[in-house]
């Protein structure tokens, strides 16, 4: 348990910064499994509108840290790789 003050104000700091990153993680999720969708469902138009949106997310998310850039990038690059075998 935090005794100083300074301890206590970076641990609710913490957990308010936890949550947030939470929430960005949840939303890139979701942008994702999206496409995904998208591309199960042999839809390559809206496949491909979904794309342009999650790969916007995906970078927002990792030019915040939340995620590494290489990460973000293999995202972006299967994505883009799946969407291409569509037919």
């Amino acid at each position: 348990m935090a005794n100083s003050a300074q301890a206590k104000k970076r641990a609710r700091q913490a957990i308010k910064r936890r949550a947030h990153n939470v929430s960005l993680r949840s939303k890139l999720r979701t942008a994702v499994k999206s496409v995904r969708k998208a591309i199960e469902s042999s839809n390559k138009v809206a496949a491909k509108d979904l794309f342009n949106g999650a790969a916007s997310t995906v970078d927002s998310i990792a030019g915040k840290g939340i995620i590494h850039k290489n990460k973000a990038a293999r995202y972006k690059s299967r994505l883009a790789a799946a969407i291409k075998l569509m037919h």
